[in-house]
């Protein structure tokens, strides 16, 4: 009898067949071979996950199906414990005589791939001060493959969708942790780094031993980055180490990394009794994630979705309070797209997984934004993400 030890990650065959739709649309190109150098594209076909730096790293398949990896020495054996490919090759260092450049050409040529390619990019892209010659001034002509793999990304199989589904769990006891911990007189790095340390221990007594993160968030994370008070209006703040007041306005975020995977959890509390304009405000915010998770259909463009929203702001006079779309796909990156954008009409298909977030600003009042990960199912959605959505479950006592 065999006995499968229980897994949270992709396994290996997932990677091959998403290299097989990838190598079939190359075969139809009309290509001599593919190159990679985005990480997270390489991490999504080989499994292969890197920091990248100004140290060249790229993927190549060819015609034959054959694959390789391209790495500095410093990752030679990291690449090969890791990537599913048939070869890696290496360099010694960036910069270094000869350049890497080299190197990865006498790569191209032993896998018979010249002239015509699909690439991401015209060679390594310029990161962290390097410098090199494009793909197109060694004799190549580029074609991208960008749109295809973004699509391919975009539907989830039911194996990502659970690496979802556990990054919530966590991001939920961070979450709840960070609200149990705010208190007036705390610090926003405090409280976050308490509610961050004690989630991510728990989550590594639960599951260390199949664990990686695989992401630049290593555990659970729970944080305010800096909206807090006033801030609370500007939707991208920064942390900035606020000491918590009583009557501040919170818009929080959390998420997990789980074998490369993110997911979205947001809320908007407050410390102490909102006054009445913040719970018409908070209100509105949850009528208007209500609207957009509802608008959510399989058929349907996003573009429908946003329109939506933007049309309840215009009918309850809140234009003013609008400064970004409705939400986003997410995945491997904590940004994806297909958008929940007027200026997206992509189809919305099952297995695509969105943040919804529609949130309103307003100056000198607060910020108010929900932002709940769930899942598109032929039919209708499904939440990934389950924390309290409710006003009173969200005032912290001052």
């Amino acid at each position: 009898m065999t006995v499968r030890t229980y897994q949270i990650r992709i396994q290996d065959d997932e990677y091959a067949a998403r290299l097989g739709k990838l190598v079939d649309y190359m075969e139809q190109s009309d290509v001599t071979g593919l190159i990679l150098f985005n990480s997270d594209y390489i991490f999504y076909y080989t499994g292969f996950k890197f920091i990248p730096t100004e140290r060249p790293i790229a993927f190549v398949a060819n015609k034959k199906g054959e694959t390789g990896l391209f790495v500095p020495r410093l990752e030679k054996e990291h690449a090969e414990a890791n990537a599913l490919v048939d070869r890696v090759a290496y360099y010694i260092e960036y910069p270094d005589i000869p350049h890497p450049s080299e190197k990865f050409h006498q790569m191209l040529k032993e896998m018979d791939i010249s002239g015509d390619v699909l690439a991401d990019s015209d060679g390594y892209p310029w990161i962290f001060g390097y410098r090199g010659p494009a793909l197109s001034e060694n004799g190549f002509t580029v074609q991208s493959p960008r749109a295809f793999i973004e699509d391919q990304m975009t539907i989830k199989s039911e194996a990502e969708i659970r690496l979802l589904q556990e990054s919530a769990k966590w991001a939920n006891l961070a979450h709840m942790l960070l609200q149990r911990y705010t208190v007036v007189g705390a610090t926003e790095t405090s409280v976050q780094q308490r509610a961050c340390d004690e989630a991510t221990l728990a989550m590594m007594d639960a599951i260390g031993p199949i664990y990686r993160s695989q992401s630049s968030y290593t555990g659970a994370f729970a944080g305010y980055r800096g909206q807090i008070g006033r801030n609370a209006s500007i939707p991208h703040a920064l942390g900035n180490n606020i000491v918590f007041q009583k009557g501040d306005v919170l818009v929080t975020g959390a998420t997990a990394g789980v074998w490369g995977y993110v997911s979205e959890l947001e809320r908007t509390m407050f410390l102490g009794e909102p006054t009445d304009e913040q719970k018409r405000l908070f209100d509105h915010m949850l009528a208007l994630q209500d609207l957009a998770i509802a608008a959510i259909e399989p058929g349907k463009p996003c573009s429908a979705v946003d329109r939506e929203v933007r049309q309840y702001f215009d009918d309850n006079g809140l234009r003013d309070y609008w400064k970004h779309h409705s939400g986003h796909t997410i995945g491997i990156r904590y940004h994806e797209g297909p958008f929940l954008d007027i200026g997206d009409d992509t189809i919305i298909q099952p297995g695509m997984v969105f943040t919804v977030e529609p949130g309103l600003y307003a100056h000198g009042i607060g910020g108010f934004r929900h932002s709940d990960t769930v899942v598109v199912r032929d039919y209708g959605v499904e939440y990934i993400t389950y924390y309290p959505r409710d006003l009173q479950s969200l005032i912290l006592p001052a």
